[in-house]
């Protein structure tokens, strides 16, 4: 049993691009609300013409320089984790 494309309107789209676009919003959420699929959705998101993909609640493109910020900061953090670590090791010995 073939199954029937469906067709929506641009209307339609432009609507739920619109949706897309207010903050906090989901794709996978409004696209159930409206009965189509999230895939669709992030399709009509893509193609809308000059818009990023971050206004569709995709990633937003984080710049080098904040990168290194947060890779420095991860590894910092890493090095606290572990002499912490080896302290707990230390001093639970101790009490033995």
């Amino acid at each position: 049993m073939a199954r029937e494309r469906r067709l929506f309107s641009e209307e339609f789209k432009r609507e739920a691009l619109k949706l897309a676009h207010q903050p906090g919003a989901s794709k996978v959420a409004i696209a159930r609300d409206l009965g189509v699929g999230a895939n669709l959705l992030g399709r009509w998101c893509r193609e809308s013409s000059g818009e990023s993909q971050a206004d569709c609640g995709g990633i937003e493109k984080v710049s080098s320089q904040e990168y290194e910020r947060m890779r420095r900061e991860l590894a910092k953090d890493k090095t606290e984790r572990d002499i912490l670590k080896k302290a707990l090791g230390y001093f639970a010995t101790d009490l033995k």
